[in-house]
């Protein structure tokens, strides 16, 4: 417990908690869509065994830091492009993100009228084993600049324990919202598409930085705001 009588540390510690926080807004986007099929009962338990295993997921991967280095090895050439484990685990993150927004969002534009099967595609451990992959996925960006940020292990997990908390407290909230209004749901549906393509882009190479994304982002939800301030106005109004 030496590092806490080092000031860096605690700054260090203050700002890759912030930064942990902001980019698991992908995480907390990925678990409200993935457990909105789950019966009302189930979808709080669902995204705090998400978080839960999110956060095991990073502490493994910071404790094994030789294994999670090696995933940046070339183990192929494509295209005069080299591939690495890393690589391939963030394109198929994205293609999975793509192909589960689409299919979404394709269900929630068919309407009401069109059967939402509920059997295998919405049980609880299906649902889970989709977490578990995309936990995954965002895990090693988590990580990575974990170890970009802070020097010391302790340091690492101590600000990841944090972010977690705080996104569970965030989860809530966030879930219902988007739940009570459909056009948010949309967003946030866009959104996940965003995260599949930048994802896919990331493992051929092309890395699009992540403050163009969160601006995005943010850009989106003001004007939904905007849409749903008027929205509650417009009766009055009329």
């Amino acid at each position: 417990m030496a590092w806490m009588a080092e000031p860096e540390a605690w700054f260090a510690l203050a700002t890759l908690a912030t930064l942990e926080v902001v980019l698991g807004v992908d995480n907390i986007v990925m678990l409200i869509v993935l457990t909105g099929r789950l019966p009302a009962a189930q979808q709080i338990r669902a995204r705090r065994v998400g978080l839960l295993l999110a956060l095991a997921l990073r502490i493994l991967l910071l404790l094994s830091l030789t294994w999670l280095l090696g995933l940046n090895a070339p183990l192929f050439e494509l295209w005069a492009t080299e591939f690495s484990g890393r690589d391939l685990i963030l394109i198929g993150g994205g293609l999975f993100l793509v192909a589960k927004g689409t299919h979404e969002i394709h269900a929630t534009t068919e309407g009401p009228g069109r059967h939402h099967p509920a059997g295998p595609a919405a049980t609880f451990g299906w649902v889970l084993a989709q977490i578990g992959i995309l936990d995954l996925v965002f895990s090693l960006d988590s990580v990575i600049t974990a170890i970009g940020m802070a020097e010391r292990v302790e340091v690492m997990i101590l600000a990841i324990v944090i972010a977690i908390v705080a996104m569970m407290a965030l989860a809530e909230p966030l879930a219902r919202f988007v739940s009570a209004h459909p056009t948010v749901k949309m967003l946030a549906l866009s959104f996940l598409l965003l995260i599949g393509t930048v994802l896919i882009a990331d493992g051929f190479h092309h890395h699009v930085p992540r403050g163009y994304i969160y601006f995005a982002l943010i850009f989106s939800v003001f004007v939904e705001a905007l849409n749903l301030r008027t929205g509650r106005r417009a009766p009055a109004g009329g």
